[in-house]
């Protein structure tokens, strides 16, 4: 680090989700959601698309900071080579979850981490395996029903009641919420801070 002083931590991102991992934590982030618009980028490999995405998220909130840590973040949910991210409606939900189920799809989340105060940045992305249960249509037009899987990527939330749909996940729990707590660890520690540093803050 090129001072003492603590950066404040920018999450870029308006989810409630991640928000509430940070908060879990200890960490109390400012929130400065991009708005950057997802249609500018069209990569078709998953893990690109997800730190790019991350990335310009990042940046575009950055541009308006000085010496602050900004955090961007961005999850799909890819099963057979085929990317998912935030369902449009309802109908569009309901035939997600007839192709998901019963399969094994990889959650996958960019994480970007701009350090304004030392002209750094970091890029990384975390997979984890989901595995879906079996689920009945019925249990998907009730699940649908709910308004939960229309406001994530991949359509489930696993902290939610999309929870009671996952049979097992293998790899960072808190990933295939929004935010790999482990990697964002890791991140800071490159950058030369400790996390619990921000305790507080």
């Amino acid at each position: 680090m090129t001072s003492n002083k603590m950066p404040k931590f920018i999450l870029a991102s308006a989810s409630p989700a991640r928000l509430r991992l940070l908060q879990n934590v200890g960490i109390e982030p400012i929130v400065l959601p991009s708005d950057f618009d997802e249609s500018l980028v069209n990569i078709s490999d998953p893990k690109e698309l997800v730190k790019t995405l991350a990335l310009r998220k990042g940046e575009t909130v950055a541009a308006q900071q000085t010496e602050a840590l900004v955090l961007g973040c961005d999850s799909v949910l890819a099963i057979e080579g085929e990317i998912y991210g935030k369902p449009a409606d309802a109908a569009e939900a309901i035939a997600r979850w007839q192709q998901m189920r019963s399969k094994v799809g990889e959650l996958l989340t960019g994480h970007a981490l701009i350090d304004l105060q030392q002209g750094k940045t970091l890029v990384h992305c975390q997979v984890t395996e989901v595995y879906f249960a079996n689920v009945s249509d019925r249990q998907i037009a009730a699940y649908v029903a709910t308004g939960e899987p229309l406001k994530c990527a991949g359509c489930f939330a696993l902290e939610g009641k999309g929870g009671l749909f996952v049979e097992k996940i293998s790899g960072c729990h808190s990933n295939v919420i929004g935010l790999s707590l482990p990697l964002l660890r890791q991140m800071l520690d490159e950058l030369g801070y400790d996390v619990t540093d921000f305790w507080g803050f």
